[in-house]
């Protein structure tokens, strides 16, 4: 028997440090070649770490949720033969998901401590209440705390259902919405509360480290609200015409043609407008003081998943038709939810465009997503009276949201941007002209 140390690949662009987001192995652990031990997050992607040999593990370098220079120790094995200790290559990493396209700011990395074992995901075993002779693994708690979503704390609390005894279906044992409707399906028992539970004082808090995705989110949120002066402005749109013409075309679509939603004329109405402001298409390397304004149109589309926005990009919306546009937006977007979105499907934008869908509300304030120079947000539409030649009359309105970065983009040039926009889409048949 030898020992193998396999250490933490140089995954190129300048990346320095990763974080382990997931461990799926611990001391003891026998693997396979190619079997996956775990998640690691880099300033670019999430990326699927593979055993390179079979062995038993006999280390890891440190607990999830810390992050490691490139070419410190990650995992330690024993394994069969004279191996010896080698440095892996990144091919034995495949990208698997991502993060906001820009690099977040970076933080000096930590020198490396003895190995440790990592934090272990417990799941115990109960009688599920449906079938008394049958178990079950429950909820997985992982240094303590149940892994599930604010969403599902939220609707467990509201049910009054003990996480700890749901059954989760997720990585390593998280619980979704839909193993809350099984749990509830299946009769599970309730933790039923006093009749004054209601106004009992709340016992209690939970510590939850920020790691991996929101780690990343929280790095590049601060970094771009810090360093770029935001300007923001906001325009009401009447969107009568664009809902008319919306409906219509989905009411004649073919089979194989997406549904549209507003996002696809947006996006057309961009590539209209924007070969008029080429600094609001555009990517500013501050460190070097260059703009470069791009020809073609790369637009992001703020997506939130279960682990926290991502910006997929629809590439080329220059070259695409309505139908063409919808149909990438719809796949960059699921791609990104079901976390298998490429790491150059989440980079390359020039312009991004931000929407909460049906709870937008009147008005928001987006950041943006650096190096970019603006960001489109898109608010809730709805029926609103406005007066019109002197009438009162009903019309289906909705805000645009939009923020610049001052350094790059005037006041001016930002409000001539969004009422250009407002034109076309107050007039649509004007984007295919």
């Amino acid at each position: 028997m030898s020992s193998y140390s396999f250490k933490l690949p140089d995954l190129g662009e300048g990346i320095v440090e990763s974080e382990i987001a997931e461990w799926y192995i611990k001391p003891g652990d026998t693997v396979e070649e190619d079997q996956h031990i775990a998640d690691v997050m880099t300033d670019k992607a999430m990326v699927e770490v593979t055993s390179p040999v079979s062995g038993t593990v006999t280390a890891v370098a440190c607990e999830a949720g810390e992050v490691l220079p490139v070419g410190s120790e990650l995992v330690c094995f024993s394994v069969d033969g004279d191996e010896g200790n080698v440095e892996a290559g990144s091919d034995k990493l495949e990208a698997s998901s991502g993060k906001p396209q820009a690099a977040s700011e970076k933080t000096e990395p930590e020198a490396v401590s003895e190995p440790v074992p990592p934090a272990v995901v417990n799941s115990n075993v109960v009688k599920n209440s449906a079938d008394k002779n049958s178990s079950v693994n429950i909820g997985a708690v992982y240094n303590g705390v149940v892994l599930a979503s604010p969403s599902v704390r939220q609707r467990a609390r509201d049910e009054a259902i003990d996480l700890s005894v749901v059954p989760g279906s997720g990585p390593a044992g998280r619980i979704s919405n839909k193993d809350l409707d099984n749990f509830i399906a299946a009769g599970g028992q309730l933790a039923v509360p006093s009749v004054n539970a209601a106004r009992a004082p709340r016992q209690g808090s939970t510590e939850v480290k920020i790691k991996g995705l929101r780690r990343v989110i929280a790095q590049k949120m601060q970094q771009n609200k810090r360093n770029i002066p935001h300007y923001s402005y906001i325009e009401e749109v009447d969107v009568t015409h664009l809902e008319e013409l919306r409906q219509h075309l989905n009411a004649s679509r073919e089979d194989n043609q997406p549904k549209l939603t507003l996002l696809p004329f947006i996006m057309q109405a961009l590539v209209k407008v924007l070969p008029q402001f080429p600094h609001c298409n555009a990517n500013f390397d501050d460190e070097a003081n260059v703009l470069t304004q791009v020809d073609a149109v790369h637009v992001g589309i703020a997506t939130m998943t279960d682990a926290g926005l991502m910006v997929p990009v629809v590439k080329h919306c220059e070259s695409l038709d309505i139908w063409q546009a919808a149909d990438e937006v719809s796949r960059v977007s699921q791609a990104a939810r079901g976390n298998k979105a490429k790491p150059d499907e989440l980079s390359g934008s020039t312009i991004t465009i931000t929407s909460l869908g049906a709870i937008g509300g009147i008005a928001t304030t987006p950041i943006i997503n650096a190096p970019e120079t603006a960001i489109i947000g898109v608010n809730k539409l709805q029926e609103r009276p406005v007066v019109q030649n002197g009438d009162i009359v009903v019309r289906k309105m909705m805000n645009l949201s939009s923020s610049f970065d001052h350094r790059i983009v005037d006041g001016f040039d930002g409000a001539q941007l969004v009422q250009a926009l407002k034109r076309l889409l107050e007039n649509p048949g004007a984007i295919f002209v």
